[in-house]
């Protein structure tokens, strides 16, 4: 649902701020709580940050601007509340109209959401309440690249779709992790209950951008692998489907789930690129 206000009847304030390393930013609604219909522009220039804003009164207009002109508008945002976040409500905000990103209870619940640069800045807003202590809205946020397969997990239509082969042979590159093996086990997340938690049993790590997979030894990215990956329910993930590459993006820390064929299909597309001069990059297959 859309909602619309007129921004005018808030007051602007006139001094935007700037966070000293224009990627978190830390503010006080005590600083006008006798104004507490004021909106504070803030400019937030980097791929990931955070910001914490005690004690919320009126609003703050988060303007995600990253130094990536020409890439704006393949960009999503991602943002992840910390548990105790409270006292303000989340939208997206256009030209005054405002859409629903984030509720307190959502936060509470720890959801992360995500939505297009394109769509427009994200809106902090106060709750309504005369008793403002013990109050803090934070959360984190990433920017994504909306063109990445590793990232189809955020987008509702994409999710759970087969990628294309020439995603696959990208996946392989450019993803936050590649790895080899088998899910062990499918485990109910306790944060979203329209996700799952999947645990993979793994003989081979090609790439990982942090240690989301742990080694049981072996040496050389071979051995025992274990780890788990997160992926919407409604894709059905079992135990014992097979063995798959798996592929995908390091969200907050977590991993989540992108391109996923089966490894002996994987196999012979690589090997016929390979034989083509068409392979964006080189893994080893044996």
């Amino acid at each position: 649902m859309f909602l619309f206000i007129v921004l005018s009847a808030l007051v602007l304030c006139g001094c935007a701020q700037y966070s000293s390393d224009q990627c978190n930013w830390r503010g006080s609604g005590l600083t006008h709580e006798s104004h507490s219909r004021d909106v504070e522009q803030v400019y937030l220039r980097c791929a990931e940050g955070s910001l914490e804003w005690l004690y919320p009164t009126g609003a703050v207009i988060v303007n995600l601007r990253p130094n990536l002109p020409s890439a704006e508008g393949h960009l999503s945002a991602c943002v992840k509340p910390r548990p105790d976040s409270r006292g303000a409500t989340l939208y997206v905000e256009r030209a005054g109209e405002l859409r629903l990103l984030l509720t307190e209870e959502d936060q509470a619940a720890g959801r992360v959401r995500c939505f297009s640069l394109q769509e427009g800045a994200l809106f902090v807003e106060a709750s309504a309440r005369r008793d403002i202590s013990r109050r803090i809205t934070a959360f984190q946020y990433q920017l994504i690249s909306t063109q990445t397969p590793g990232d189809q997990i955020y987008s509702n239509t994409a999710a759970c779709r087969p990628c294309a082969d020439h995603e696959l042979l990208m996946a392989i590159c450019t993803s936050d992790f590649a790895v080899r093996g088998s899910i062990q086990h499918v485990e109910e997340d306790d944060d979203d209950e329209d996700q799952v938690s999947v645990v993979l049993s793994l003989s081979h790590v090609y790439r990982q951008k942090s240690r989301v997979f742990m080694s049981g030894g072996g040496g050389r990215g071979r051995g025992r692998w274990t780890g788990r990956v997160k992926m919407l329910r409604r894709c059905g993930p079992r135990a014992g489907q097979g063995e798959f590459l798996f592929t995908g993006a390091v969200r907050f820390g977590e991993a989540w789930l992108g391109c996923a064929p089966l490894y002996k299909d994987f196999v012979r597309l690589y090997r016929a690129a390979l034989d083509a001069g068409t392979n964006p990059c080189h893994i080893d297959t044996d």
